[in-house]
């Protein structure tokens, strides 16, 4: 019977859309998913979004939309990405779906119930970028002691999570569990930073935003990132606290989180204690990987390095840039991205190394045997070798792949083909074929190289699943499972396909010269719309001949209806002492029906007509911001007669 194998990655926050670093993740977490299904395990890969907050809040608002419709685009591009990576995710889980918000209330008010919830009120520093608090002794010269940022103060009524109540069940789980947090150095951070100190009871609910999943027993609060992000790991499989489904019982606790070190403190410290609390098994393990730094920096907007895994991809290949990505990144160190690299590696490893001996060797079956073989046992010393070294690269393989470290499991493979391309100059094929008493001993030749050929291919399928599959079709063989590589010599192969390039080599003085320009194009762009948003910011200044232009004018709001399929747009028709106009306003959020009908308002009343949800708009109508996000319109005493001009 086949182990079940349950990973995830972090999901990813819908502020803006993902770098390569983000990405970095799922192209990791998908290797490691492809490696468990090619070991004939029952895997299942969970991916997906994190979607309230006060900075989605904001973002929207500063967009002029919903959050709603600012979820939906930048987690449609997330997913888009994910999915140009050719990552293999069984669910794409979006914070925001009405099944994950209901069974978040439910935790919340299970753990309140049982007294690990109370009420409180918070004082002290908020990052909100991290959406984090901080103690006055753990902010750094009045910024955040996670990514460096201002911090401002804070003071709000909230809930509260009893972390201190767990801590020592949870040290010891540590202690009993060294894998339990990989790597050992992340390990040695948590336990003597965070829980030997002492932790503070968690701040799980906010009462200063409303882009969140409401507290249903008290809706002036939302719940906090905390609960309502990390328990996507178990909702996604149908944890219920009233009866979970079949699934959840099938595939939790979780094999494996994968999880940027930034937030390694959320699902080692926080995340296992909400688990014990709700009396559920802890995740296996969890790995927090370092990051693709740009150069020596970390990605950054604000800098002008960020680079994104599309822009790459679209330079050279999907496959190429997974390649680079787990190659390039070391098991517990950061690791580098730069333009000169990513093309040395790619010329080195794909076009040389990899391309090379594939094109070669599938060239060399057709010029020698018509595109024709027959399968050969190794003959000689040189021939043993080979395949010892085979067998030698797939054991190592499984045991680097086993304990994820994934880049030194790539550069396994990537030797092998160094040693079959060696294979090539040790046996000179080319020698070989002048003599027609040598073609059975050429033919043992040509069989051993596709052979190794088909075994690197089969270990190259969780990196570069395109590219593997691209060489079973030019060595002609559909043996792909982990389990035909126990010995050599398995091969199918009779015919080989046809010769293709794999990886063209790249000028990479005339690639460089692309990419920089690219990259200054993209650079200046941003530039500019930065530039016009900070115009955007400040206030015009208008003549006294421009406000002129501007018509307002007193009306009665005679009566008042719902536009279809919107929530927030009402159908106003109104006297504005010259007959009846028709307006269309997004204040039904605030104000019922009942609450407008023969109100006086402020109307502009010369705007140019348009067009919402298919209704006819014929003016505006004077609102003002308030400071809970609402709309307050502005009313007008009953006794100033309708069409009485405001100046």
């Amino acid at each position: 019977m086949a182990e079940k194998f349950y990973i995830t990655t972090a999901i990813a926050y819908t502020s803006q859309k993902p770098h390569i670093g983000n990405t970095y993740e799922a192209v990791l977490t998908d290797a490691i998913a492809r490696y468990h299904r090619l070991k004939g395990d029952d895997t299942y890969f969970l991916t997906g979004t994190d979607e309230h907050g006060q900075k989605i809040e904001d973002c929207a608002k500063a967009a002029g939309i919903t959050p709603q419709a600012y979820v939906d685009n930048i987690a449609g591009q997330i997913r888009s990405i994910w999915d140009l990576m050719n990552t293999s995710y069984d669910q794409f889980i979006r914070t925001t779906n009405k099944e994950h918000e209901r069974v978040v209330q439910k935790i919340f008010k299970k753990l309140y119930e049982q007294g690990d919830i109370y009420k409180g009120r918070y004082e002290g520093w908020y990052c909100k970028p991290c959406e984090s608090f901080f103690t006055e002794t753990q902010v750094v010269d009045g910024k955040c002691p996670d990514c460096g940022r201002p911090v401002e103060r804070t003071s709000e009524e909230a809930y509260f999570f009893r972390m201190s109540k767990y801590q020592d069940r949870l040290m010891q789980y540590i202690e009993e569990h060294p894998d339990f947090i990989q790597p050992e150095s992340r390990k040695r951070e948590m336990v003597n930073n965070f829980l030997k100190p002492g932790l503070q009871d968690l701040c799980v609910s906010r009462t200063s935003f409303k882009w969140g999943v409401p507290v249903d027993f008290d809706e002036k609060h939302v719940v906090y990132v905390w609960i309502d992000a990390l328990s996507n790991y178990i909702t996604a499989l149908g944890y219920d606290p009233d009866g979970s489904s079949e699934q959840f019982k099938k595939y939790w606790p979780a094999d494996v989180h994968i999880i940027g070190k930034d937030i390694l403190r959320f699902h080692t410290i926080y995340w296992p204690i909400m688990l014990m609390a709700l009396d559920l098994p802890l995740p296996k393990k969890v790995f927090g990987h370092p990051w693709m730094l740009f150069g020596k920096d970390k990605m950054s907007k604000s800098r002008g390095n960020v680079i994104y895994a599309d822009d790459l991809a679209n330079q050279f290949g999907v496959d190429a840039v997974r390649y680079y990505m787990i190659s390039e990144m070391p098991y517990a160190q950061d690791g580098a991205i730069t333009y000169e690299t990513v093309i040395a590696r790619y010329n080195a490893d794909l076009a040389n190394t990899l391309g090379n001996l594939v094109n070669r060797t599938v060239s060399m079956c057709h010029k020698y045997f018509g595109g024709t073989l027959e399968k050969k046992a190794p003959a000689e010393a040189v021939d043993q070798e080979l395949a010892a070294f085979c067998l030698d690269t797939v054991e190592k393989y499984q045991k680097l792949m086993d304990d994820l470290h994934l880049a030194d499991a790539v550069d396994c493979v990537m030797n092998l083909a160094r040693r079959a391309n060696k294979y090539i100059d040790e046996t000179m094929p080319w020698a070989l074929a002048k003599d027609e008493a040598n073609r059975g001993r050429l033919m043992t030749v040509m069989f051993c190289l596709t052979e190794a050929i088909r075994q690197i291919a089969v270990l190259l399928q969780p990196f570069m699943p395109d590219t593997a599959a691209k060489i079973f079709s030019q060595i002609g063989s559909s043996l792909t499972s982990l389990e035909s590589l126990s010995a050599f010599g398995e091969n199918d192969i009779t015919a080989v396909g046809t010769a293709e390039a794999l990886f063209a080599r790249i000028d990479e003085k005339k690639k460089l010269e692309e990419l920089h320009a690219f990259a200054e194009a993209q650079m200046k762009a941003a530039e500019k719309k930065k530039t016009a948003e900070k115009k955007a910011e400040g206030i015009a200044q208008i003549s006294i001949d421009d406000f002129a232009k501007v018509s307002l004018r007193v009306a009665k709001i005679k009566a008042c209806e719902k536009v279809p399929k919107s929530d927030k747009l009402y159908k106003l028709l109104l006297d504005d002492g010259e007959g009846e106009r028709q307006i269309v306003s997004g204040i039904a959020k605030w104000y019922a029906e009942e609450e407008l009908v023969g109100k006086k308002v402020i109307v502009v009343a010369n705007l140019k007509p348009a067009k919402l949800r298919g209704v006819e708009s014929n003016g505006m109508l004077l609102a003002a911001d308030a400071a809970d996000g609402s709309a307050k319109v502005l009313f007008v005493d009953d006794s100033v007669e309708c069409g009485a001009a405001i100046h």
